[in-house]
């Protein structure tokens, strides 16, 4: 009996191929076209939340009307009810979808098998589709590395608008659980600010997304989403080239506009980013780019600079950088910048003293008193020097002294013992010791599933803060042994362990039974006792609950009840005998149940049996005429006729015995 769920009468529900924190995705196939599609149904648990119910049912309004290669297309939307309470159904909402084979971005990411050039090709697509849904008047608000998939031959798919939003209507606020929508690691500063956004807040999300591609990681990475959206809003991101030597120049002015703060200092639309990309794809460094700036000042080179600049301008300079948000590698370069300054501005200030005599003494003329002015501004040149001098080591000693009370210095950190833990643990503990965690997965004979098998590095190595961590977590033995416990179950419950095991429920058959019920397992293919790998399908051999008629006819009641007896068939059975004068006694002549008809379990089944016919009764003989009576003798004495039969046979003797 197969009991498969098909919704709207037309798409058949498959196999579960993804599952996300608000729906499920199941393989599904397009009975009227014959076509696979992918079907999205938002879990049962959250659809009785209007909340859910809302941005489930946004997400396909959104897609519905956008029609461009690069964004997963959507085909119809519906509803299906569950049964809940007594009396009560749950509505849950469903989108089918084109169905793409491939990975998404984040697989590659964790692969580590993109090269900038992929990472470029890939972000173009990205930017094509935004650059569609913005003409469009939608804004998808959480672009990263999971909601992109790449085909097999290489096209990128762009999905999950499920908070996506119109222009016109995009204020980005917190949900009711005050939590920042969208993912941390690739929000726009004005999301992270809860302002409103538009299609360059896309860009700046875009632009993480080209880091991450171009490097193994995010631009901001912390522990918790709100460091990290404090990162996106306060702090500069480190240069992609910093991580990966591969990156070059022209990709670093790419993400440099990209990842500005300001919204109006980025890319203004998605051609704008994606021209600018392909550019720096082929070595083009953007118009205006800087791109890693450096200080080489000339001290001993006089430079003129504006009067009025002094040991003032250094107090501000220091103001302003206690003010702000710094680390205690920026308070030194302030330092050693404000030293610079400082010789500088004295520098200027005793060229311009000497312009400044050499004008109020008429000229050559006057060379001692402009000698005696020029010793005089050199002594008070020499002091404001020092007071610059002692002002900049008081700050740098007191802002390393604040720093170190502050974040005490850590050069490295060591990784902790991985081996044995579950992933949740390893991947806390990781993130516990100041460390980035991320996990592949393998199967393994020896190792339980969803334990930690190995890291890289290893347990003990000393590495830098904030360096990966990569933990390989067991998925248990690659081949699983087909239990006999799934005879005898329903189809629903044999599908369920086959999921627990890692197996699929795959085709389903039905054949006579004469001992399991009807709709259980009698078999699987293959079958119990057998190894298969993790994740195949099993074909599941239900009971039709009949029984097929064996051929009864010609044979003696013994031979036929043997074969009614058969575990194979189990039917009990009468007889009824009839005279028959063709058919030897003993002999069946007919059965009330055609021969390879298939009939209920536990039918009974009529036999009819010859017997010998009953003997005809004998009819008794006629009576013969008697003879013509002769005349009798004339009686003599002693010559009288005895009483006899009248023949004369029988005669009585005479008194004298004669």
């Amino acid at each position: 009996m197969n009991t498969q769920r098909v919704l709207n009468g037309r798409y058949e529900v498959l196999e579960l191929i993804g599952r996300g924190g608000m729906a499920d995705v199941h393989l599904g196939k397009d009975l009227r076209l014959g076509r696979s599609v992918a079907i999205k149904l938002l879990r049962q648990d959250l659809a009785r939340d209007p909340l859910f119910q809302s941005r489930f049912r946004r997400e396909a309004q959104a897609v519905a009307g956008l029609n461009n290669p690069n964004i997963v297309s959507v085909y119809d939307t519906g509803e299906e009810e569950i049964p809940d309470r007594p009396q009560h159904e749950v509505r849950v909402p469903f989108i089918v979808m084109e169905y793409v084979a491939g990975r998404t971005l984040r697989a590659h990411v964790k692969a580590g098998d993109l090269t900038p050039k992929d990472s470029v090709t890939y972000l173009a697509g990205v930017l094509d589709a935004l650059e569609y849904s913005h003409r469009a008047g939608i804004v998808h608000r959480d672009i990263k590395p999971a909601n992109v998939m790449i085909t097999l031959d290489g096209a990128v798919k762009v999905m999950d608008f499920g908070i996506a939003r119109a222009m016109a209507d995009s204020q980005a606020t917190m949900t009711q659980t005050q939590a920042v929508l969208g993912t941390a690691q690739y929000l726009s500063p004005e999301q992270a600010r809860g302002e409103k956004v538009d299609a360059r807040s896309d860009l700046y999300s875009a632009g993480c997304l080209l880091f991450e591609l171009l490097t193994g990681r995010p631009p901001f990475v912390g522990d918790s989403p709100v460091s990290v959206a404090y990162q996106h809003v306060r702090e500069e991101p480190p240069t992609a080239s910093s991580l990966n030597t591969d990156v070059t120049p022209a990709l670093d002015s790419v993400l440099a506009r990209a990842l500005e703060k300001d919204r109006e200092d980025r890319f203004q639309d998605a051609a704008g980013f994606r021209k600018a990309l392909l550019d720096a794809g082929r070595g083009i460094i953007l118009p205006g780019a800087v791109v890693a700036p450096t200080e080489a000042i000339n001290i001993t080179a006089p430079q003129t600079r504006a009067q009025g600049v002094g040991a003032a301008t250094l107090a501000g300079s220091a103001a302003a950088a206690l003010s702000g948000p710094h680390t205690r590698a920026m308070d030194r370069v302030s330092a050693e910048r404000a030293m610079t300054d400082g010789r500088l501005q004295a520098s200027d200030r005793i060229e311009e003293d000497d312009r400044s005599d050499v004008l109020r003494s008429g000229g050559a003329g006057q060379q001692p008193d402009r000698r005696r002015n020029s010793a005089r501004t050199a002594w008070i040149t020499v002091f404001f020097v020092a007071v610059l001098l002692v002002l900049a080591a008081g700050y740098f000693v007191l802002s390393t002294l604040l720093g170190n009370q502050d974040q005490p210095e850590v050069t490295t950190v060591v990784v902790p013992e991985l081996v044995g833990m579950t992933e949740a643990d390893a991947t806390d503990a990781i993130v516990d010791v100041g460390l980035i965690p991320s996990t592949d997965e393998e199967y393994n004979a020896t190792v339980d599933a969803g334990s930690v098998i190995s890291s890289d590095p290893s347990a003990g190595a000393s590495v830098e803060p904030e360096s990966r961590v990569n933990i390989t977590v067991s998925q248990g033995p690659a081949n699983v042994l087909l239990p006999d416990s799934l005879a005898g179950l329903t189809e629903s419950s044999a599908r369920d362990q086959l999921e627990e095991l890692g197996l699929r429920g795959g085709a389903i058959t039905e054949e006579t039974s004469a001992e399991v019920p009807d709709g259980r397992v009698i078999t699987t293919n293959p079958q119990a006792g057998q190894t298969v790998p993790v994740g195949s399908s099993v074909d599941l051999v239900l009971s039709n609950g009949k029984v097929t008629v064996p051929l009864l006819t010609d044979l003696t009641v013994q031979q036929a009840e043997a074969l009614l007896a058969d575990p194979a068939v189990q039917l009990p059975f009468t007889v009824r005998e009839v005279e028959n004068s063709v058919v030897a006694p003993g002999i069946i002549t007919a059965q009330s149940a055609q021969a390879r008809s298939e009939v209920d379990q536990g039918t009974q089944i009529v036999l009819t049996v010859a017997k010998a016919p009953a003997p005809e009764p004998v009819e008794p003989a006629e009576p013969t005429q008697s003879p013509e009576p002769t005349q009798a003798p004339s009686e003599e004495p002693g010559n009288r006729p005895t009483e006899g039969t009248g023949d004369g046979s029988n005669t009585r003797p005479t008194e004298d015995g004669n």
